[in-house]
């Protein structure tokens, strides 16, 4: 127990606080008034933040009736607005691509003009790159044509099968 009572007097531990009316108050608020410097930013400062939340008020209760009258009329034309809106989309999108498009050839462009003026030969991995791709190709081709001779031998098959029957 901190608190003991001997013969009517009040003794407290020592590392107990005494509780003031007010103490706490006085802790949180800073000791010395507030500075000139304090008093005219908050002087100034009230109006403005005040003007401010007003505006903001206003502006959202003017954007709530907009929308309150507006709403309806968007529904009744949603028929012609959506696909306006959906092509306009569509518009922006394809100026967007083509621009990138654009650009990344005009890059390449520069790429390989700078690559020639340094005067260095094609890269010897660029033609192997070469060589693979024709192989692929011509593998492809024949790959194309074994399968088209297989389907045209079951489709003679299918057409002798069916004039026995």
């Amino acid at each position: 127990m901190a608190d003991r009572h001997t013969h009517g007097q009040l003794q407290t531990h020592p590392h107990q606080h005494q509780h003031r009316p007010g103490g706490k108050m006085k802790s949180i608020l800073p000791q010395k008034g507030p500075t000139a410097t304090q008093i005219l930013a908050i002087v100034t400062l009230l109006p403005v933040g005040g003007t401010l939340f007003c505006l903001a008020g206003i502006t959202l209760i003017c954007t709530l009736i907009g929308l309150a009258v507006v709403i309806p009329v968007f529904l009744l034309f949603s028929p012609v607005l959506v696909p306006a809106i959906l092509t306009v989309g569509l518009a922006v999108a394809g100026f967007l691509t083509s621009g990138a498009f654009g650009v990344t050839g005009l890059s390449s462009f520069s790429w390989i003009l700078n690559y020639l003026k340094q005067g260095k030969s094609v890269p010897e991995n660029l033609d192997a790159a070469k060589r693979r791709m024709a192989d692929d190709a011509s593998h492809l081709g024949q790959k194309t044509k074994d399968v088209g001779q297989t389907i045209q031998s079951k489709a003679q098959e299918g057409k002798e099968g069916a004039r026995t029957t």
